[in-house]
């Protein structure tokens, strides 16, 4: 194991991305900061460096535990980081939130009858 790694290899190897492409499109597309710094993929991170990874809200801040660059099962994945307490809290709060509101749009099944239609049209203010 080595002390630096580059960024995309770190983010495979700890199973963020599926792939290294993925991790460098992610990347480029400013969703990984590292330091609170928008980097490139061949950015060298090392020990202690945080990461905030934007896949879902909220973002995802880890700290650097350990570097590999082998992808290896995801118990040993998950040992290359720490996520911080701050972002733990911050996750635990958005699912409590989407328990309490969940989205209205995930109750619609299909597309609307013509019973459905007419009452959006009356809804609308259509005739």
């Amino acid at each position: 194991m080595a002390d630096k790694i580059r960024l995309d290899k770190w983010l495979w190897a700890a199973r963020f991305y599926k792939t290294r492409s993925l991790a460098v499109q992610e990347i480029g597309k400013g969703r990984v900061l590292v330091n609170g710094q928008p980097v490139k993929p061949a950015r060298e991170i090392a020990l202690d460096d945080l990461i905030s990874i934007r896949k879902e809200d909220p973002a995802i801040h880890v700290r650097v535990r350990a570097v590999s660059n082998v992808r290896g099962p995801a118990p040993v994945a998950r040992l290359l980081y720490e996520e911080t307490p701050e972002s733990i809290a911050a996750r635990e709060h958005a699912a409590e939130m989407r328990r309490l509101a969940p989205e209205p749009s995930h109750d619609i099944v299909g597309r609307p009858t013509k019973r459905d239609r007419r009452l959006i049209d009356l809804v609308r203010g259509k005739s």
